[in-house]
């Protein structure tokens, strides 16, 4: 069993909508069958409250159109009855804004399945119907954001610390849905996320998990270490997470990820 959770993703396919690519420039949305692209400069939102609390301040441009991007999301891939896996970080804020609205709007019946305790409080702030896997292992859907996406739509995801059960969550679902801004657009990883690929591990192996992995591939992979508190960060999961920063190369990320998960 492998004690080591690597938070790369890959999308395959992809494609341009035309027109909807001009009219909603600023947004990365990938899915396992397609891929969006709509590019825009990364946003900040610190609270996850409800929706009047987003629109008591007058929204930036770049906040504006990172919302119009994720009501796209919404707007484009949620269907009445739908069970939907729902991220973590910024853009999901604008993301479960509009599912409360069309719940309420179009008397929608969805479920919503956190990926995070953060993701968990954000659903019942705006009074969405929370599930979980063990009651609907199988999501029509799951929208969630990126840290990084290469030129062959190679994803770096975990930043925020949720990597496992966001992956998780990804996995069950049949479409995945990811909404990311400009500065996550790169021709290869590493190029603008310096903070390194986040690897959960169990916390009695994080050392040895750490030293295989600069063995085998070299760079730096760093106990990531808590804020507000002392000692090392610990997940929603009760684990610890490695920041891998590789060193420049041109790996075959399917078989790095393959190898890291795989390690005892």
């Amino acid at each position: 069993m492998s004690t080591a959770c690597l938070c790369l993703w890959r999308v395959k396919k992809w494609k341009y909508y035309g027109k909807h690519a001009e009219i909603f420039r600023g947004c990365l949305i990938p899915t396992r069958d397609y891929l969006c692209p709509v590019r825009l400069p990364r946003p900040r939102i610190n609270s996850f409250g409800p929706t009047r609390q987003v629109h008591q301040r007058i929204m930036s441009p770049v906040e504006n159109a990172k919302r119009i991007a994720a009501v796209k999301a919404v707007d484009e891939y949620v269907k009445d009855n739908y069970i939907i896996g729902v991220g973590s970080g910024s853009t999901i804020v604008y993301a479960v804004e509009r599912l409360a609205q069309r719940v309420k709007d179009e008397n929608l019946h969805i479920v919503c399945v956190p990926t995070s305790y953060q993701a968990r409080q954000l659903i019942l702030s705006h009074r969405l119907q929370l599930g979980s896997l063990d009651v609907y292992p199988k999501l029509d859907c799951a929208i969630d954001g990126a840290d990084e996406v290469d030129a062959n739509m190679t994803l770096i995801k975990g930043g925020g610390g949720c990597l496992t059960q966001e992956k998780i969550v990804a996995s069950c679902a049949k479409h995945l849905i990811i909404i990311g801004d400009e500065s996550k657009e790169s021709q290869k990883l590493g190029e603008k996320y310096k903070k390194g690929i986040p690897i959960e591990v169990i916390p009695m192996a994080y050392c040895p998990v750490q030293q295989k992995i600069e063995a085998l591939y070299g760079g730096l992979a760093e106990l990531r270490m808590g804020k507000m508190k002392a000692g090392p960060l610990v997940t929603d999961n009760g684990n610890f997470i490695l920041d891998w920063k590789f060193p420049a190369s041109d790996f075959d990320w399917a078989s790095v990820n393959t190898t890291i998960k795989m390690i005892p």
